[in-house]
This record gives structure tokens, sequence and C-alpha cells, in this order.
């Protein structure tokens, strides 16, 4: 297929991909003006994104297979196969597996936010290149501010009752 300026094509053979946690790994698709975009696969009981919220974009996740637990306010809701779900900007969000699932997620940003290299940073910290206060630090280049949430740090995690 023949791409010109307007156009983006990443090949899966050819895709970075980052693990950002154990678990969890993030493959890169697309990161410019208008769209970021990239996969999110989850073991089983892997972590997930924590608590934060964008103030420029909007935060899109379409469920490929597996379910995931979203959190959306102070709301957690179980993602399955096929399930859509837009995150518009300022709306603390959080998202991981299910108990007992795995989860592969397409996940974008419009406008694009230029977040690759947050995710690169995500994969430096955890290969101890890199600390979580360079993440900390990074929040108003990459537009993620953390914040908390009782209902998701009560939400069940593993499987087992």
């Amino acid at each position: 297929m023949k791409t010109n300026e307007s156009a983006h094509l990443t090949r899966n053979a050819t895709a970075e991909t980052v693990s950002d946690a154990p678990g969890s790994l993030i493959t890169l698709l697309t990161d410019q003006a208008g769209l970021t975009c990239n996969t999110a696969t989850f073991d089983e009981g892997a972590a997930g994104a924590p608590v934060h919220f964008h103030t420029r974009a909007t935060e899109f996740f379409f469920v490929v297979d597996g379910r995931l637990d979203v959190l959306v306010d102070d709301e957690v809701t179980t993602l399955g196969k096929g399930d859509f779900l837009a995150v518009p900007p300022g709306v603390k969000h959080a998202f991981a597996p299910a108990a007992g699932h795995t989860a592969q997620v397409f996940v974008g940003f419009a406008p694009g936010m230029e977040r690759f290299d947050y995710y690169r940073l995500l994969g430096r910290v955890n290969a101890g290149e890199a600390t979580v206060q360079d993440i900390k630090d990074s929040s108003p280049v990459y537009d993620n501010h953390y914040a908390e949430s009782a209902a998701w740090s009560g939400r069940r995690r593993s499987a087992e009752p």
C-alpha cells in the first residue's frame, strides 16, 4: 500500500512494543497531532493504568478481547469484547484487566497527544532506568495527571473470592 503525507501505516511486524509494567505490553501505532493510537495487552493480574485524567484530549477504548475494568469518575464498569468507551477531558479514569481475565484493548486519543515518549518513559521505569518521580515530573508534558479513587483502590483484583 502506498502512503502519502496524510496517511499513516504501521505494520504489526515492525511496530514498537514497550513493556510498561509486569504483564503489560503497549504496541505503538500512530502518534500525530490529530490522533494517537496504541494497543494495550494485559496478562491476568496486571496492574493496568492508575487513576488519572487528561485536560486536552478524549481517551477512547475498544476491547478487542478479554474483559477490562474501567473507572470513570468514581464508578467501576467492566467492559467485554467489542465494548467501546470514550472518556472526555477532565474526567478521571483508570483501567486494568478484570479479575481472573486478560485483556487486549485498542486505545486512542483525539486529538493526538504525542504520547509515545511517555510510554517509553514507563518502559524505562519498568526496566529500572528511570524513576516514578520522572513520571510525576512529566505530567504537564504528556497531559497525564494522577488522581485518587476509593472505588478503584477497593475493586476486586484477583479471581479469588
